[in-house]
């Protein structure tokens, strides 16, 4: 009976301890699309999450560690509407639907829930080898869902123009954000829509 009692609330501490671990990585998921990496600090994101700075240690062998497995919830996060959006429209509709989406005032004002790639931009190319690997696994999963969508999915031609797509909408939202006119960030989203979607529409 002890042995059964100790091993139920060592199960217990564990959970509570991946619960407070996985409460930290989405806070600090918010938190890099929010500020940036660099404006992304331990010692807000444990304030945040109702912790002390102390306990970060219990959780991460580094900041950096933290940022990679930030940066793959924001991804997960971020592929999840995509899919979202896929499974909710017939096939030939989906590029269009998931470029509509993207492309949108609503995730051009959200930035801490939306695409980290966007939101994060040229900060990666400067951040620790972990945190890159994470970006790049993301922008492949993107082109290849993207190239999916195309009848000749598989060929040279549509894994290039998933490249493409993937360019000009993600640079087309970090344009949009960066400018202080609206209606040059209106502007820079619908010509990016216009160009990449299908029938021109």
């Amino acid at each position: 009976m002890m042995h059964i009692m100790r091993k139920s609330a060592i199960n217990a501490r564990a959970a509570a301890k991946d619960a407070t671990h996985e409460r930290i990585v989405a806070v600090a998921a918010r938190a890099i699309r929010r500020s940036g990496y660099d404006g992304t600090g331990v010692a807000d994101i444990m304030k945040e999450a109702g912790l002390t700075h102390g306990a970060f240690y219990a959780h991460f062998e580094s900041r950096e560690a933290m940022l990679a497995e930030a940066a793959a919830k924001a991804c997960a996060e971020s592929a999840g509407v995509a899919a979202d959006v896929v499974a909710g429209v017939p096939p030939g509709s989906a590029l269009a639907a998931m470029l509509a989406v993207y492309l949108s005032e609503q995730h051009a004002a959200g930035i801490d829930v939306g695409c980290p790639l966007a939101a994060l931009g040229s900060e990666t190319a400067r951040q620790a080898p972990e945190v890159r690997r994470v970006a790049t696994r993301h922008i492949k999963e993107m082109v290849d869902l993207l190239a999916r969508q195309s009848a000749d999915w598989g060929s040279p031609a549509a894994h290039e123009r998933a490249l493409v797509t993937v360019a000009t909408m993600v640079g087309a939202l970090m344009l949009s954000r960066a400018v202080d006119e609206p209606a040059l960030a209106d502007g820079l989203r619908a010509a990016a829509l216009k160009h990449l979607t299908p029938d021109g529409h």
